[in-house]
Formats: C-alpha cells, sequence, structure tokens
C-alpha cells in the first residue's frame, strides 16, 4: 500500500522537475491541464460509469457519509468565519480561500490513487464520489465567494450545466440506467483517452507546485492544511464506518477526502475575488503535508 503511495508521489515529483528543467514553458502545461480537464477525464467518467455495476456500489451510503462530512465542515467553516476575522484578522476573501482549501478536491490524484490502489473497483467508486460531491462543492463555493469575495461570479446553472466532470459523469450514468450500449470502436476510444487521465493528472499537480508560496506561513494557511488533510477525513471515515462501509468503500472515501485541493480553486478565487495567493499557498501546502497524512490515515482506518 504505501509503496503504491510512493509510485503516486514519484510522478509528482517528475512533473515538477519536467516543469521546472525540461519544459519551463508555462503554455505546455496550461494546455496540458484544459486537455485533462476537458478530455481525458470526461472521457474516464463515461467509460467507467456506462459499465459500471452500480447495484453492487453502496451508492446510498457513500453519498451519506460524504454529504455528512461536508455539511459538518461547512458548517463549522462558517460558525468559525466571525472569531476568525476578530482574533486573526482573517477577511472574507482570505476565509473564502480557507474554505475552498478545506471542502474541494483534486479529481485527479483521486481517481488516480483510487485506480493504482484498488483497480477498477476503486475508479467506479471514485467516480461515484465525484457524482455526489462535484455540484454541492460547486454551489457551495461559488455561493461563498459571491457572498464574501470582493468580486461576481458568472451564472452558477451554467456553470454546472457546462462542468466537463459533471457533462461525464451525466452521460455515463445515462447509459448506464437506460441500458444503452455504444458500439465497440466508441467505447476502446474512450478508454484509451481516458488512459492518459491518471498520469497526466498527477504530472500537472506536481508541476503547479510552488514552493516559494510557503515563505510566510500563517494561521489561515495552517487551517487550510489542517481542515482539509486532517479533519475532514476523519469526520468522513468515521461517518463511512457508522453506515457500515468496508474495505475498498471506505478508502475511497477517506482518499477523495484526504487529497489536496484542486488547482481550480485558485482560478476561481481570481475570478471572484478571493484571496488567490493564499489559495496558492494552502494548495502547494497540501500537496507537501499529504505526503505524511495520506499514509497516516490509512494505518489509522487500517485501509
Amino acid at each position: 500500500m504505501i509503496s503504491a503511495l510512493v509510485a503516486l508521489f514519484l510522478v509528482m515529483v517528475v512533473g515538477h522537475i519536467a516543469r521546472r528543467v525540461l519544459l519551463p514553458d508555462p503554455g505546455i502545461w496550461n494546455a496540458g491541464e484544459k486537455i485533462s480537464y476537458y478530455l481525458l477525464v470526461p472521457a474516464l467518467l463515461i467509460e467507467t460509469l456506462a459499465k459500471a455495476k452500480l447495484s453492487s456500489v453502496p451508492v446510498g451510503s457513500i453519498a451519506t457519509a460524504l454529504l455528512a462530512a461536508n455539511l459538518t465542515m461547512a458548517t463549522l467553516l462558517l460558525v468559525m468565519r466571525r472569531p476568525l476575522e476578530a482574533r486573526f484578522g482573517i477577511n472574507g476573501p482570505s476565509f473564502t480561500s480557507i474554505f475552498q482549501g478545506s471542502l474541494r478536491w483534486n479529481a485527479f490524484v483521486a481517481l488516480a490513487m483510487a485506480g493504482n490502489l484498488y483497480g477498477d473497483a476503486g475508479v467506479t467508486l471514485a467516480s461515484v464520489v465525484m457524482a455526489v460531491l462535484i455540484p454541492v462543492l460547486n454551489v457551495q463555493c461559488v455561493w461563498i465567494l459571491r457572498r464574501y469575495g470582493s468580486g461576481q461570479g458568472g451564472s452558477l446553472l451554467r456553470g454546472l450545466a457546462t462542468n466537463p466532470f459533471i457533462v461525464g459523469i451525466t452521460v455515463g450514468l445515462t447509459l448506464n440506467f437506460t441500458g444503452v450500449t455504444l458500439p465497440a470502436p466508441v467505447m476502446s476510444a474512450l478508454n484509451m483517452i481516458g488512459s492518459g487521465a491518471l498520469g497526466l493528472g498527477l504530472l500537472l499537480v506536481g508541476a503547479g507546485l510552488q514552493l516559494e508560496d510557503l515563505r510566510r506561513p500563517n494561521v489561515a494557511l495552517m487551517l487550510g492544511v489542517g481542515l482539509r488533510l486532517i479533519l475532514l477525513p476523519a469526520i468522513g471515515g468515521l461517518a463511512a464506518l457508522a453506515l457500515g462501509l468496508t474495505g475498498t468503500a471506505v478508502a475511497v472515501v477517506v482518499i477523495c477526502l484526504a487529497v489536496p485541493s484542486a488547482s481550480a480553486c485558485y482560478v476561481l478565487a481570481r475570478q471572484m475575488g478571493g484571496d488567490a495567493p493564499l489559495m496558492a499557498a494552502i494548495l502547494t501546502a497540501q500537496t507537501l503535508v499529504s505526503f505524511l497524512t495520506l499514509p497516516a490515515l490509512f494505518l489509522i482506518f487500517r485501509i
């Protein structure tokens, strides 16, 4: 198990070195992000969910555990907002970055980790998690940025309807529920495209690390790291166990709640008046600290 995690982190290290030594042009990596976001991951989701045996997946219990963890954390953060501002001077835009950093997750890393550790079953379960969490997180984070950020965003419904991950999930689930089977060449094409999603996603995470953002750690940064990497997966893991989940299901719930946040948090912070520099620092710190917290969580939950 630990060796599989090390392999994932090594891919991130390769991405970090490649960005700084072999391929320093940011345009290359920006293009890679768009290819992965708009093509590779949606193809993986369509193919995985279309052929998944969802009747054998405890979807209800997984969804309940995830939403319990999500809503508990969101409520805790909202309760903490005024004390954080009064005690530490954490203003509205900075609070939005803590909120996003604590709740949003990097689906690239989660899919890669679930697939590497548990094969097709892991990818299927991670896809179910995406179907549950992505719409909820988009609504929550856009609302928080509109409420506490200094800018305005676009249409929330349009953003949900055009999110490539949601489109991929919707298409895959529709095929699954209706029993419609795509022609074999189409499924093979989706498989070839989607198979590149996991490796490229990890390379992109490594390439996005900005170590210089960690020069001035503060309370906001430490909260963004600790709440995401320790408290949230602990709540979700305990909820999963309380609901009777075992084995791979518990593991995937913990993985998806314990991976670092997504780079999309930074983009959203810039577009909607959040604290973008703090968001960048949280993303980098989470990725580095997760090298330690993920193995620890695996040991604690015996997964």
